[in-house]
């Protein structure tokens, strides 16, 4: 575990970067952890994807669809994949835990599904 200094609070993430108490999320932090995975802003686009994907699973504890997201949003079918490439950062980012078990494959670079593994 890794404590990382963020403006004026600090917060705890894994060996991974995920963050580990999801309580100590804001959008700044969502900007901290994005700045993390090679992004240095998040648009108005990603950060409704970010906030629907917290909203969900606080809802169902689960990763939701990625087309029930964007269909929930308002934005195209593909929308996760086009702001994200890899749905597992936009999960990152958006300050959830690891899923165990599950991880993201994309056979072509460019479509990503979720499988089981480990």
């Amino acid at each position: 575990m890794n404590d990382r200094r963020h403006e004026k609070k600090t917060v705890r993430l894994d060996d991974e970067g995920y963050l580990t108490d999801q309580n100590d999320w804001d959008e700044d932090v969502a900007l901290f952890l994005a700045g993390r995975e090679g992004r240095a802003e998040l648009t108005a686009e990603q950060m409704e994807i970010i906030r629907f994907m917290r909203t969900y699973y606080k809802k169902y504890n689960a990763f939701p669809m990625l087309q029930y997201v964007c269909k929930n949003i308002n934005q195209p079918r593909e929308c996760v994949t086009e702001q994200f490439i890899n749905p597992g950062i936009a999960w990152k980012i958006a300050g959830l835990p690891k899923l165990d078990g599950i991880h993201f494959i994309s056979p072509d670079g460019k479509n990503f599904r979720m499988e089981e593994c480990c």
